[in-house]
């Protein structure tokens, strides 16, 4: 039976739900670790990677090097900022995540190298190097861990829906949030297509029983609660 530990907690920059309306923190997603037979996944290896590894050891008593796969949920920085601490691993994102990302850091890296006075070259690159080791997420990572498509906060996010025999687990990414915004019923606002992450948002509510959130702790589906 897979099982499911956070090993950090993310937070957005601002959050809206709080009035917060320009930056106030260091955005970093929150990082799960599923151990389902002898695959250790971590999804979303934010934090830097001595920080990660670090967090790593001290939630579960694993190693960097023990990890045999790394998913993340979207391909940015505040979701991959730690994944060169798992060199051993297999690097993963959905397949739609992939092909946005390709052409997004072509295009700015198009523009950064023409105007390289405005800085990020070197971050561009890194970016580039690391989705150059990724491959597409198969439909069953392994069994009883399944890619959950969740399109709408960007073109690719994609959540694990990890099956138990008394619940079903959803690390939905940046999808929902955090606690709040699952209450609220509301997605983050600035979305590729709000419209299709609403869609999303809902179908997270309709498939789990509990919900690790983007940027928060693991949480009840707030309806299992009634």
């Amino acid at each position: 039976m897979p099982t499911c530990r956070v090993i950090s907690i993310g937070t957005l920059a601002n959050n809206r739900l709080w009035n917060e309306t320009t930056a106030v923190r260091t955005a970093h997603a929150t990082t799960t670790l599923i151990e389902a037979g002898d695959a250790l996944i971590v999804v979303d290896p934010s934090l830097p990677p001595q920080v990660i590894a670090a967090r790593l050891h001290e939630r579960s008593g694993r190693q960097a090097a023990d990890v045999t796969h790394v998913f993340c949920t979207g391909f940015s920085d505040d979701h991959v900022g730690g994944i060169e601490a798992f060199e051993h691993a297999q690097w993963l994102c959905s397949e739609t995540e992939l092909k946005y990302a390709q052409e997004a850091l072509d295009d700015d890296l198009g523009v950064s190298q023409q105007h390289p006075e405005d800085g990020g070259l070197e971050s561009l690159k890194w970016l580039k190097s690391v989705h150059g080791r990724m491959s597409a997420c198969p439909d069953a990572l392994v069994p009883e861990v399944d890619l959950f498509p969740l399109p709408g906060v960007r073109p690719g996010t994609a959540g694990l829906l990890v099956a138990q025999p008394t619940q079903t687990i959803l690390i939905s990414g940046d999808a929902v949030a955090t606690s709040d915004h699952l209450e609220k019923g509301q997605v983050l606002p600035a979305c590729f297509d709000r419209e299709q992450a609403m869609e999303s948002f809902k179908e997270v509510i309709e498939i789990a029983d509990a919900i690790v959130p983007g940027r928060d702790n693991i949480v009840l589906n707030p309806l299992r609660r009634l």
